[in-house]
């Protein structure tokens, strides 16, 4: 078995076995805490650019199936991990994590000490690096590149480039368009199950055009990339948020819509990768435990209390995880209440969603 290595920006080397792809790959060094998932989150756009960590020592050990897919394929820079289970065993397997790596040309790694790495991380703070196979040694050159590394352009690179329509399951009942910045595939299951039919929709698209295609909602969809950046989409939302339709917004959808009402969002320590964050409702004094994937968050002293006001916080660090808007039928979340496996604890946010679009088709508007 060839060796593969990951080499941080601050000069630390980790030596283990390569798995799947044989190369190199520069990316933002991250870490994940669930001890199941790895399949969704190989395939979750909101992991573009970054390599990842998986803390639970065992990967792979039932295999990679059809069925769980969170978008048409893997937009991680690289795979991490303690040990990788050559041997799957589950009825729905279909490939090894080791063949599915290889297919899609993801470097991996496995056989070092995950728990040192990850204590390095929550201490510095996630950091740029080259995961590489032996014999793919980067030179001055990748180094440079390595320690210059940000993670541009994102939505850009994970969005469709045109409109797909999902029908809704049973009668179509009301429209949605579901901007895609990085959208899961869970989002739209969710949406059509409840009698949504869900057009896709680039996530540059207008607030114009969207206004002028008889939709009955918007939903904003998760995505990586710093939101700050994205200065088109929040003057759309802006309009959108101005229109009086009902919006839902998720991860990057709750930052975006948060900086069209004026709120600031600042950049994660080690940001929140996992499925066991806890959250707390402050209107309901009830605690949700959340599946979680972000590196930015939504700073809570610069919501205008006048336009809308925070809702969810999180106990572990006190960061923003919800924003209720101020007499229009617009929430946001920066958890995942669509995810799956994970905890299933949120999933009624898409039901207050349909509510909203109800009172606004009555007349509400």
């Amino acid at each position: 078995m060839k060796k593969a290595f990951l080499l941080l920006a601050d000069g630390t080397l980790f030596e283990g076995q390569a798995v799947g792809y044989e190369g190199s790959s520069i990316g933002e060094v991250v870490f994940n805490t669930g001890m199941a998932g790895y399949q969704e989150v190989l395939t979750d756009p909101s992991y573009y650019g970054q390599v990842v960590t998986m803390t639970y020592p065992l990967v792979g050990n039932y295999g990679i199936n059809f069925e769980d897919y969170e978008s048409r394929k893997s937009w991680v820079s690289g795979f991490i991990m303690r040990e990788m289970c050559e041997y799957p065993s589950n009825w729905r397997c279909k490939h090894t994590l080791d063949e599915y790596l290889k297919m899609q040309k993801v470097v991996g790694l496995s056989g070092i000490d995950t728990r040192k790495l990850t204590r390095m991380l929550r201490n510095s703070g996630v950091m740029n690096g080259v995961i590489y196979t032996e014999g793919f040694e980067p030179d001055e050159e990748t180094l440079a590149r390595m320690k210059a590394y940000t993670v541009k352009d994102a939505v850009r690179a994970v969005s469709c480039t045109e409109n797909k329509v999902y029908p809704a399951v049973g009668e179509a009942k009301y429209r949605i368009a579901l901007f895609d910045f990085g959208v899961k595939y869970n989002i739209e299951r969710e949406l059509c199950r409840r009698g949504c039919e869900v057009v896709k929709v680039p996530g540059f698209t207008s607030a114009e055009t969207v206004l002028a295609g008889g939709y009955d909602g918007v939903m904003l969809s998760n995505g990586p990339g710093d939101p700050a950046e994205n200065v088109e989409i929040v003057e759309n939302l802006r309009k959108l948020r101005d229109s009086g339709i009902p919006i839902f917004g998720i991860c990057l959808g709750h930052q975006l819509m948060s900086l069209a009402i004026g709120a600031e969002t600042r950049k994660l320590k080690y940001g929140h990768r996992g499925v066991n964050h806890p959250v707390k409702d402050l209107d309901a004094d009830r605690t949700y435990i959340t599946s979680q994937n972000h590196g930015y968050a939504v700073v809570g002293e610069t919501v205008d209390p006048a336009v809308a006001r925070v809702r969810y916080v999180n106990l572990n660090d006190g960061t923003v995880e919800g924003v209720e808007h101020i007499g229009r039928p617009i929430f946001t979340v920066q958890y995942h209440p669509e995810v799956c496996p994970g905890p299933m604890d949120t999933s009624y946010l898409f039901d207050i969603f349909i509510q909203n679009i109800e009172k606004t088709k009555g007349g509400a508007r």
